[in-house]
């Protein structure tokens, strides 16, 4: 990306502060981000864990990729560099919901390690939450929820476009063992227990 014209911008900061908005919300901010192949249960898991943090009281929201494909990245591809910028701009979005306060819960296939560095360095120092889905290709193309490992998409993740498995995730979830149920409790304790930091 070039940077040349954002030389030229120069932010200014409000009047209420990152702690004010956290005092509003009785909590931290925290961006916790879902990645593994599509199929794996990233989404399904998500909600899950959404719906949890609601009912406890917590303010939070879910960042879907198919959703952000449709609005915000409608004029990306799947090349890898327009990949990256899918991640960059989801990355930054919930950098900007983790500042207001809120648990971000973003359920990003997000292929490639650099970009979920990239996607934790924005969030904060112990603000980010990497939760590996772990479902080998098989049993992704077995549930095949949305038919697109039957369609033979081109550049697909995991067939003919690489995922780079996490080097050090925050936690694994494997839904080829582990029940939904099993899953969203996993992480909701996780989550439970970054917010008391």
């Amino acid at each position: 990306m070039d940077n040349s014209a954002v030389r030229n911008i120069f932010s200014q900061d409000g009047k209420v502060s990152y702690e004010d908005r956290c005092a509003v919300l009785g909590q931290k901010g925290l961006v916790v981000w879902f990645t593994g192949l599509s199929g794996s249960g990233k989404t399904t898991i998500a909600c899950e864990v959404e719906k949890r943090l609601s009912d406890s009281g917590r303010a939070v929201y879910l960042l879907d990729g198919d959703r952000l494909r449709k609005g915000i990245n409608a004029d990306l591809g799947f090349s890898e560099e327009d990949r990256n910028e899918n991640i960059r701009r989801a990355a930054e979005v919930a950098a900007m919901f983790r500042e207001a306060g809120l648990i971000v819960l973003c359920s990003f296939i997000s292929p490639y390690v650099n970009m979920r560095k990239y996607a934790a360095k924005r969030a904060g120092e112990g603000r980010f939450l990497e939760v590996y889905v772990k479902a080998d290709i098989e049993t992704c193309m077995q549930r095949d929820p949305k038919g697109l490992y039957k369609k033979g998409v081109d550049e697909f993740t995991g067939v003919t476009s690489p995922y780079e498995v996490p080097e050090n995730p925050d936690l694994v979830v494997d839904t080829t063992v582990m029940t939904v149920e099993e899953c969203t409790q996993m992480v909701f304790q996780k989550i439970a227990e970054m917010l008391e930091k």
